[in-house]
């Protein structure tokens, strides 16, 4: 892996390991990864259920601590921040797409957009043009009160990329983002995400079973007895 500035590393893990209890003994799901993901980069991970995929998204996004190892975002080591400390860090520095949108069925999709923004203390008419700027750029201006129901599987997943990406954040997680659409929107829905990152210089990580996906994608890696593996 070439070596890159501090300032331009979104993610980096060194060393680490994460085991659960199984049975009467333990297993060891990841051991000693190494990873960097520079800023405006997309990396697919591709690997078998039950490799750890989801555990090195969960480690990443401060949702889960490493057993050993260091996890930066940007220059920043959050080895040993309180629970308050990694809920500021994910808010501010880290988006999360998951395979369902999980939109907030009561709310609109521009209010959608408008609430992490909210939550991160942002002023609301401020909120709303930064959610009426992201839903146009994925196509959605002309459905920016829908309720989600309203909105078709694509329009969905479009909102929910927008909401990810609402607090600007440094990096981006996903899991499947396209996993639960069809062909045609899966294509639209992946293109407008490539755009958005490249354009606003944000890292992705992004854990895909579509091989076609992961090819367009900059580097992909895989899980191999616990540590990633360029392919």
């Amino acid at each position: 892996m070439s070596e890159h500035s501090p300032q331009d590393v979104a993610l980096s893990m060194r060393g680490v390991s994460r085991r659960f209890r199984s049975g009467e003994g333990w297993l060891d799901i990841l051991r000693g990864v190494d990873l960097d993901i520079r800023a405006g980069e997309l990396v697919a991970l591709v690997a078998p259920s039950g490799t750890g995929k989801s555990t090195l998204l969960h480690l990443a996004g401060l949702l889960e601590s490493p057993d050993s190892g260091a996890i930066s975002i940007g220059t920043r080591d959050v080895h040993g921040l309180s629970d308050l400390a990694r809920t500021a860090v994910r808010r501010d520095e880290i988006g999360f797409v998951y395979q369902f949108h999980h939109l907030l069925a009561e709310f609109t999709a521009r209010e959608n957009v408008m609430l992490p923004q909210l939550i991160a203390g942002v002023l609301p008419a401020v909120a709303r043009a930064r959610a009426d700027d992201l839903l146009s750029r994925f196509g959605l201006a002309h459905r920016l009160t829908q309720m989600p129901g309203k909105l078709s599987g694509g329009e969905q997943q479009r909102t929910a990329i927008a909401r990810a990406l609402a607090n600007a954040p440094r990096l981006l997680l996903a899991d499947e983002p396209t996993g639960n659409l069809d062909v045609h929107t899966s294509d639209v829905v992946f293109d407008e995400l490539v755009r958005t990152v490249r354009s606003d210089g944000v890292a992705a990580l992004i854990a895909t079973h579509n091989d076609a996906l992961a090819a367009r994608m900059d580097r992909v890696v895989t899980l191999r007895d616990g540590m990633i593996v360029a392919l």
